[in-house]
């Protein structure tokens, strides 16, 4: 699984307005449906309701959130960059300034843990992180994301 088959350039933001977890959730979803035609009420419902599980700050300023979205075919992605970083609740207490949101159909098993391994794993690489947060332009940001996991791939 790669980052390009997940995510979108239109997917990638810069975010400057989220100043609480509840405003990055509406931003992400602000920002899927208008990426990949999701229904935004629908995607902070899951986001929030996952999230009551227990927080999806992984630590080191990175939050994974993920839901499953009924009427979807395939796993699909959102990464936002913050300006300022936000308390998440996090397993570290660090503010989060890279969140990585990820959207599978009901029914994705393995899909969904493939990809939510691959993103997990490229956003615990020190070099890559501090390569999105030097980059404040979004098509910057997806190239980073794309080509680092594809000669992570190879």
């Amino acid at each position: 699984m790669q980052f390009s088959k997940l995510l979108t350039p239109e997917a990638v933001k810069v975010l400057t307005s989220a100043s609480s977890k509840k405003r990055l959730m509406q931003d992400i979803a602000d920002l899927v449906q208008t990426a990949y035609g999701l229904d935004a009420d629908d995607v902070v419902d899951a986001l929030n309701t996952r999230e009551a599980l227990g927080p999806t700050g992984v630590g080191h300023g990175v939050a994974l959130p993920h839901a499953r979205i009924e009427g979807i075919s395939h796993v699909v992605g959102a990464f936002v960059l913050l300006d300022k970083p936000i308390d998440f609740s996090s397993v570290d207490r660090q503010p989060v300034d890279l969140a990585f949101a990820l959207f599978a159909p009901d029914d994705a098993g393995v899909e969904h843990l493939k990809a939510l391994a691959l993103v997990s794993r490229t956003l615990r690489n020190a070099s890559i992180c501090n390569k999105l947060r030097a980059n404040l332009n979004a098509s910057t940001l997806y190239t980073i994301l794309t080509e680092d996991t594809a000669e992570q791939a190879a």
